[in-house]
């Protein structure tokens, strides 16, 4: 199963498609599996597929060799002919977005590789931070402070960080949270502590993220098919 880690230094893309029907969702999912079970493009390493929860939508974690290789799979027939006009007859937006992994943080493994595991039951929140340019690398640094109070925390499973590098569909300069839980019920029990109840650490963490942010938004999924190369 993919692996996400700081040390294996991938181009790591998340393309996040919304729509706003389930069965437009569904459809969604049933071409990108079309898509990741062929898949054969140079460079291409891996494809994590997860279907939204909390709103109608997927995303998809790819990793990449490079840019390059993912810049020639843009460019492509298939891709500007057939897929990109498909997605974008299904969906109501496309996010696609280029990212380095800069923070992955698991229970007692600061630093270890999240594994993505579909048809488990990581309840995954993937939320999008928008921010100055010149401010990027301290809001990336910023959240990757989390992973010094999340031990404190109940139902957290890990949590990465992945640093904005190009995007398609998203102008500026942005920074990505990639969570795993318990459940809905453990990650709604987090974000509703009050912030009187919150560690000192966790209310410090949090105030340099919401001063270098100029908007954010998220949504919740669960990984439902993988393939990597070779398989």
């Amino acid at each position: 199963m993919p692996k996400i880690s700081v040390e294996d230094r991938h181009l790591t893309v998340l393309n996040l498609f919304a729509t706003d029907a389930a069965d437009k969702q569904e459809r969604l999912l049933g071409a990108m599996q079309e898509i990741v079970d062929s898949a054969a493009f140079a460079g291409w390493i891996s494809s994590s597929m997860h279907s939204g929860l909390g709103r109608f939508g997927t995303a998809n974690l790819i990793q990449w060799r490079n840019g390059e290789d993912l810049e020639a799979r843009y460019a492509g027939e298939e891709f500007r002919h057939r897929t990109l006009p498909l997605f974008q007859e299904l969906t109501t937006s496309i996010r696609l977005l280029q990212t380095e992994v800069a923070f992955t943080w698991r229970p007692g493994l600061p630093g270890g590789a999240v594994e993505v595991v579909p048809g488990g039951d990581d309840y995954t929140v993937i939320e999008i931070f928008k921010v100055a340019e010149a401010d990027r690398d301290a809001l990336v640094e910023a959240l990757g402070e989390a992973g010094q109070w999340l031990e404190a925390e109940s139902g957290v499973r890990s949590h990465t960080v992945l640093r904005g590098l190009a995007a398609r569909g998203l102008e500026g300069a942005f920074a990505v949270s990639y969570s795993q839980w318990d459940g809905k019920e453990a990650y709604d029990a987090f974000r509703g502590v009050p912030q009187s109840q919150q560690s000192a650490a966790r209310r410090e963490s949090q105030a340099r993220v919401e001063a270098l942010v100029t908007s954010s938004d998220w949504n919740s999924y669960l990984p439902v098919h993988s393939r990597s190369a070779g398989q």
